[in-house]
């Protein structure tokens, strides 16, 4: 069992930064490729960015050249830096690991809130 736990969300006017963080149990970042993901109130979720076990990244349109994912593997951490936060980002921000040999192996966190408002 994996666990997840998001940090870093909050408030911040549009423009800001935020740089949220995904501690995982237990060492898995060699095994698991790791996501964001987000979810508006009255939307679907959906993809922000992802970090492959490879370290290749792919990001949403719609956060290129503003958002960066990285990880450490040494602190089994997934990190989210938002930069130039627009309102349009305010959502509820998911971690999410997958095995890279088994789909079906999939979690989530618990979630963390960032709100973009001036």
């Amino acid at each position: 069992q994996v666990q997840l736990v998001e940090s870093g969300g909050g408030l911040v006017q549009p423009g800001g930064s935020l740089r949220l963080s995904c501690a995982a149990s237990g060492s898995i970042l060699n095994i698991y490729n790791m996501g964001w993901y987000r979810q508006a109130p009255g939307k679907q979720r959906e993809l922000v960015a992802t970090i492959s076990t490879g370290a290749s990244t792919n990001y949403a349109d719609s956060v290129k050249g503003r958002f960066t994912i990285s990880r450490d593997n040494a602190k089994n951490t997934v990190y989210l830096q938002m930069n130039s936060l627009k309102p349009e980002d305010t959502a509820d921000y998911y971690c999410n690991a997958q095995h890279k040999y088994y789909s079906s192996l999939r979690y989530w966190g618990q979630g963390t809130q960032v709100t973009v408002s001036s």
